[in-house]
């Protein structure tokens, strides 16, 4: 008798059925509208001038090997994502950083490391949110209770700040971890204000929360890198707050296979950041050993070149506003079906348009 034929079946991946079932549908004219996934005009992937570039001179370069990177991850990269997140002028001492298996990797090797050593009674996380939030904690976390918290109004279209401060204010506790989307929320894409951001910050001091930033969009929401990680810098800025970001450069980048990310985890004193980085490098050798390295030399390297950051940046805003005018016209095309076949908005068709954002078709 086989000692697994009792296991139970997995139950599959929402996100990836949904891209299969697209693929397999037959029909003529349909719309991949499965999230992830940055298409050119022909719906093909699209490689990233600066990537193309980068990749041009990694390859030229005679030294190129396929050696073991650092226990902690690409040095420039590391560097580089670091500016990135929290801006060159601040003094980033108190952050301790390790590369990480794309954004998947930095969520689970936060919450590995929040569960071993903070453990905390309860994970507060969006609802709704990124399905892999709730699966990460359940394999690193079973004892950790999970907990949800009004985000988005789907009346108003908007985020319904009142009832997500006024259930952290009432029930989140001390020692509480806290899943906040740095910007284009997942899967609203409804962000929170500079004034709301603050609002939270001051919730999460009072309370005595730590929270995980995820931070997968950079670039992508408003086309800024700095608007984008505003939220991040105005906790760090405060100098009272312990929190961390985990970084993907999976569709800032469209590096979607070769898993780059990072984990920067912010603490009050740089002899803390000192103990965090041993400890986050024994957690990753113990699964990982070392990141894979190409993906990571590509990052590095567009982020240390004056010449490459600038194509990138153009880049980013080449693809966020390309996104900006598909929802318009997808907007449009929507209301003009719906009109056209007598669909009201109570129609649940209509309601589920609307609720993916379609009401802000100038929004990402």
């Amino acid at each position: 008798m086989s000692h697994l034929s009792d296991i139970p079946p997995a139950q599959p991946d929402a996100a990836f059925s949904l891209i299969a079932s697209f693929k397999a549908d037959t029909a003529e004219h349909k719309v991949d509208l499965c999230p992830g996934f940055y298409r050119d005009d022909n719906a093909e992937p699209w490689v990233l001038p600066s990537v193309a570039q980068a990749k041009e001179q990694i390859h030229a370069d005679p030294s190129l090997n396929h050696e073991h990177l650092p226990l902690t991850g690409h040095p420039e990269l590391l560097l580089g994502s670091q500016k990135l997140v929290f801006g060159k002028a601040r003094d980033l001492k108190r952050v301790a950083s390790i590369q990480t298996v794309s954004g998947t990797g930095a969520n689970h090797m936060a919450a590995l490391f929040l569960a071993t050593n903070l453990k905390p009674k309860r994970v507060w996380i969006s609802n709704p949110s990124w399905i892999n939030h709730t699966e990460i904690w359940k394999l690193v976390g079973p004892d950790v209770e999970q907990r949800f918290y009004p985000y988005y109004d789907t009346v108003h279209h908007r985020v319904d700040i009142e009832a997500m401060t006024r259930t952290l204010r009432k029930e989140a506790c001390e020692g509480d971890v806290i899943i906040l989307h740095a910007c284009a929320h997942n899967p609203t894409g409804a962000d929170l204000t500079r004034q709301q951001w603050e609002t939270i910050a001051e919730i999460c001091k009072e309370s005595g929360l730590f929270a995980v930033f995820d931070m997968a969009y950079q670039g992508f929401a408003s086309g800024d890198l700095d608007q984008d990680a505003s939220a991040i810098t105005h906790f760090f800025d405060r100098s009272d707050l312990e929190f961390a970001v985990a970084q993907s450069f999976s569709k800032n980048f469209g590096l979607y296979g070769e898993r780059v990310g990072v984990l920067h985890m912010v603490v009050l004193e740089t002899d803390t950041a000192a103990k965090v980085t041993p400890l986050l490098t024994q957690l990753s050798r113990a699964e990982i050993t070392s990141c894979p390295s190409y993906g990571a030399r590509i990052v590095a390297k567009i982020l240390s070149s004056t010449i490459l950051l600038g194509q990138w940046q153009q880049d980013l805003v080449t693809m966020s506003e390309r996104m900006k005018s598909m929802r318009k016209a997808l907007y449009q095309g929507l209301q003009h079906r719906l009109s056209v076949t007598g669909l009201t908005s109570n129609n649940p068709l209509s309601q589920r348009a609307f609720q993916l954002g379609l009401k802000k078709p100038c929004s990402v």
